[in-house]
């Protein structure tokens, strides 16, 4: 996809300053793109007893929403509420299957240009990227930071405190409109964010993009203001490395005083530590130290918990055991195996 840049005169030559979303509201939301993004949605889905009843009329459903879309009267309708264990209580909000096409429809639109403005070091709901990357290049910046451990490592490990519900409304669209000059696409970005009370609900596609959007605010901060070159953040968790524990203590300042003034977001005050990595560092489900990685004991009974509460577990055996080929492993992938053949 295509994107525009605005340009400065400076120094006897031109300086690129900002990339602009270039795509056009009336161009998105085309029929065609409608149905490719319900197609997308649908996908594992159709099992579903709302995506069956959307499918039925799909026509009519889709035309109604195009209409409404085009005429600018589309309204996001009300989320259905539950609870998950993932591993901790979380409050998931269902949107209905319409308003998750126009979800899918942005997305797939908004991704690609606003992935290329996000920092490498990113790993969370990004194509390419994840928990094994990110924990890939944690393990080789704890070898650069430790000259291939011959020299201290610490590892400043910080969360931030209700993430996704305290994503400030007024802030984000600010950033997307420095971004978007369509205003008619804007309105539709607005009527989705202030389609739920406060922050932004877990269980909207959109929300995945919208807290990477609003935290690349905090990641070139981090690389561009503060130079910090051992940074990777997922999600709500981001840990730095260096050698000296006093500069990342000092650092800790810095962040949350920018957090909460730039971005309204707190540090959660029980999950500040900075930590030697030849004690061993938990970072993204595992605990990794200078010489190896296992997984956290939390992270372990779960994981055998929901094996044999699964009774059909094909597809969550291979996905554990392809979680375990990034630590040592061996005797829990033996014990998964196991208790495959048994059940």
């Amino acid at each position: 996809m295509r994107t525009g840049k605005k340009f400065v005169r400076g120094g006897g030559r031109l300086k690129s300053m900002i990339k602009i979303f270039i795509h056009k509201y009336d161009a998105i939301i085309s029929i065609e793109n409608l149905l490719n993004a319900w197609q997308n949605f649908k996908r594992n889905k159709k099992n579903k007893k709302d995506v069956q009843v959307f499918e039925r009329d799909l026509m009519k459903n889709i035309l109604e929403l195009y209409r409404d879309l085009k005429d600018r009267n589309y309204t996001h309708s009300s989320y259905t509420h539950f609870k998950i264990n993932d591993p901790k209580p979380r409050d998931i909000h269902k949107a209905e299957a319409r308003d998750r096409v126009v979800h899918h429809l942005l997305y797939e639109f908004l991704y690609p240009f606003f992935n290329n403005t996000f920092i490498s070091d990113s790993y969370s709901c990004r194509l390419g990227r994840g928990t094994h990357k990110g924990l890939h290049k944690f393990r080789s910046y704890i070898l650069k930071v430790s000259k291939n451990k011959t020299k201290a490592c610490f590892v400043l490990k910080c969360d931030i405190k209700k993430f996704f519900a305290n994503i400030d409304h007024r802030i984000l669209k600010e950033i997307l409109i420095r971004k978007i000059q369509d205003k008619t696409l804007l309105n539709l970005l607005d009527n989705i964010i202030d389609s739920f009370h406060t922050g932004l609900p877990l269980g909207n596609l959109t929300s995945q993009l919208l807290v990477n959007i609003y935290m690349n605010e905090f990641d070139q901060y981090m690389k561009h203001k503060l130079k910090v070159k051992y940074y990777i953040r997922y999600a709500d968790d981001f840990v730095i490395l260096n050698n000296d524990r006093l500069y990342l203590e000092n650092l800790v300042v810095e962040i949350d005083n920018f957090l909460k003034e730039k971005l309204k977001l707190e540090l959660h005050p029980n999950k500040v530590s900075v930590e030697s990595i030849y004690s061993g560092v938990d970072f993204l489900g595992w605990v990794d130290s200078s010489t190896h990685r296992v997984l956290r004991n939390t992270t372990k009974k779960r994981m055998f918990r929901n094996l044999k509460n699964n009774n059909s577990k094909i597809e969550s055996v291979a996905s554990y055991l392809g979680m375990l080929k990034v630590g040592q492993g061996f005797k829990l992938k033996e014990r998964i195996n196991l208790l495959n053949k048994i059940s």
